[in-house]
């Protein structure tokens, strides 16, 4: 792959998950897995959810409950392409909970994204999040 196309693939990649957080923002869990893929995985501490539709349901709880108004700092600090159709994001986040100006020091995490390329778009296929 060219160093153009790599860029581009990259920007889409970041603009994915961009649009997760705007979603978050919102506190929009159908806007939230739009670009999830329909049997991603989800791995947290103590919680796992398989499927779009898994994530969508228990984000949308969450939404209405302790995560209501809260923002994420995500600060993507590694973006590989293992293959030209499979993108693997790692970060560095942090959930800003309504009334917060800033995430106490022991609720940032490091996460690990897969992105995959099909039909010419880019979904989210797993998610893995552990303390930081």
């Amino acid at each position: 792959m060219s160093d153009t196309a790599v860029q581009t693939d990259r920007d889409a990649v970041l603009a994915v998950l961009d649009s997760v957080y705007t979603a978050w923002l919102a506190n929009d869990a159908d806007a939230f897995v739009t670009h999830y893929d329909p049997d991603a995985t989800s791995v947290q501490p103590g919680i796992f959810s398989h499927g779009r539709e898994a994530v969508r349901t228990r984000l949308a709880a969450s939404f209405q409950g302790p995560l209501r108004g809260s923002r994420v700092i995500d600060n993507p600090e590694l973006v590989r392409f293992p293959t030209p159709d499979t993108a693997v994001v790692t970060s560095h986040a942090a959930i800003v909970m309504a009334g917060e100006t800033e995430p106490p020091a022991d609720r940032w995490v490091r996460s690990t994204w897969v992105i995959v390329r099909r039909d010419g778009r880019w979904l989210l296929t797993a998610f893995h999040t552990c303390p930081a």
